[in-house]
């Protein structure tokens, strides 16, 4: 049957850039196969499918080109800000298949808050994965579970960060990587980061809230219990987009701006 689908771009900077989100808020009907086919279809770095009952938790479903996904930032910042358009109020609770997540709506931006219980660990195989990538010796790289392994590489200068080359998938999996988060500190308090999903059907991503709750995983596992940092991402393919990350003890929160672009018909 027809159904609607929100073309949205999520932590835009102003009104530009952002990361372009696919919304279905009606998934009556739909099959897991259907879905992952309008995620291929719409081809965008994820799209987001809402199932609501009534007297429940709001449950969400996201899917990239290549595969679904436990949990993504940038299309939960993204239902939680369309949802609020479509009525008064808008719930404040969104389920994903990893967990619950809080909503907040401050002016223009909209924060999910998340657990922050992520799993960190060392990873001895960055060095050779920095290198494919003509990116110099890291300055730390570590594992983040998301539920699914994001690796974590820490780069010397913000300029080593955008000189990296994006390479195909095939050079990730040889290395053993499957979703890679470059990143550098430009100030105490700014980030620049890019994210590379080739397996995802994702060459790079132009704002990764997810990736964002693994640095504060990885932060606090430094021992830097709180912090907020705002995270640039997308420059380098032309999608200037803006995270704002705070942790604190055992939470996380993203957050950022958003736009509608069009809004699309499904004949599914």
């Amino acid at each position: 049957m027809p159904r609607h689908c929100y073309v949205l771009r999520v932590f835009t900077r102003g009104d530009e850039g952002g990361n372009h989100l696919g919304v279905v808020t009606d998934a009556t009907g739909l099959t897991t196969d259907s879905m992952q086919a309008i995620a291929v279809d719409l081809g965008f770095s994820e799209t987001i499918f809402l199932e609501w009952k009534e007297g429940e938790i709001p449950r969400v479903r996201i899917f990239t080109p290549g595969a679904e996904l436990p949990f993504a930032g940038h299309p939960l910042v993204g239902m939680g800000w369309m949802l609020k358009q479509l009525g008064p109020g808008g719930p404040d609770t969104l389920r994903c298949a990893a967990f619950d997540v809080a909503i907040r709506h401050e002016g223009e931006v909209v924060t999910i808050e998340v657990p922050l219980g992520q799993r960190v660990r060392p990873a001895p195989q960055a060095p050779s994965l920095a290198a494919a990538v003509n990116l110099p010796e890291p300055v730390s790289a570590r594992w983040v579970d998301m539920p699914l392994p994001y690796l974590l590489i820490e780069a010397e200068s913000v300029a080593a960060v955008s000189s990296a080359e994006p390479v195909p998938a095939e050079v990730f999996e040889k290395a053993g990587a499957d979703m890679v988060y470059l990143y550098a500190l430009a100030s105490p308090t700014v980030v620049r980061a890019r994210f590379f999903a080739p397996g995802h059907g994702v060459f790079e991503d132009p704002a990764t809230g997810s990736a964002a709750v693994a640095l504060a995983a990885a932060m606090r596992a430094e021992g830097h219990a709180s912090g907020r940092l705002e995270i640039g991402q997308g420059l380098e393919i032309g999608h200037p987009s803006t995270i704002n990350l705070e942790w604190h003890g055992a939470q996380a929160s993203i957050g950022g701006t958003v736009r509608k672009d069009e809004v699309r018909w499904l004949d599914a």
